[in-house]
């Protein structure tokens, strides 16, 4: 378990992360459709995770986006430590109805963001749909990580964004997930 904080002049986050947990999470932010997608990258990455975003969302949505994907990101990279053992890449594919959400992403030690997602609004419930791609930059800023997000297709951006969340959990799932053969 990995108890991270990240705080700055426009965030505040606390993350409590298993890695190799079964799902269970606790999430609160003050944009309940991150939450939502949040909620959706732990149980499908089966990570258990605590996490509480303040920001300053009376400005905008940015800060508190990215931050959170910095945060995330760090809470990851101290998490799996050397990295010993782990599968480092994964991958995953996940249709969701008419959309189809590829992730795939390199504990490489070297961040480096791909995201090819069209949207046709800006506001998705309460989501600014612009700031998802900060999200997947600072993830791969704080983790030190590849990571590539792709919609080949899709026509509701709601279906689009949660496909991508919850080919993130799997494809994350899969890097961090050990394998006897590489444990050195």
């Amino acid at each position: 378990m990995v108890v991270f904080n990240r705080k700055s002049k426009e965030t505040n986050i606390k993350i409590r992360l298993k890695v190799y947990g079964s799902g269970k999470h606790d999430i609160k932010t003050p944009i309940n459709f991150l939450t939502h997608m949040f909620e959706n990258f732990a149980k499908h990455g089966l990570f258990d995770i605590n996490l509480f975003v303040e920001g300053d969302i009376n400005v905008d949505q940015h800060h508190t986006i990215e931050d959170s994907g910095i945060a995330l990101g760090q809470a990851f990279k101290s998490a799996l430590g050397d990295k010993k053992g782990i599968n480092r890449t994964g991958f995953f594919a996940f249709p969701m109805d008419d959309s189809l959400g590829i992730v795939a992403i390199d504990l490489s030690g070297r961040p480096y963001l791909k995201y090819d997602i069209k949207f046709k609004r800006r506001e998705i419930g309460d989501l600014n749909s612009d700031a998802i791609k900060h999200f997947f930059y600072g993830f791969s800023i704080g983790s030190s990580s590849n990571v590539a997000v792709y919609v080949p297709y899709g026509e509701d951006d709601h279906h689009k964004i949660e496909a991508v969340f919850k080919a993130f959990g799997k494809a994350l799932r899969m890097a961090c997930s050990k394998d006897r053969r590489a444990k050195d």
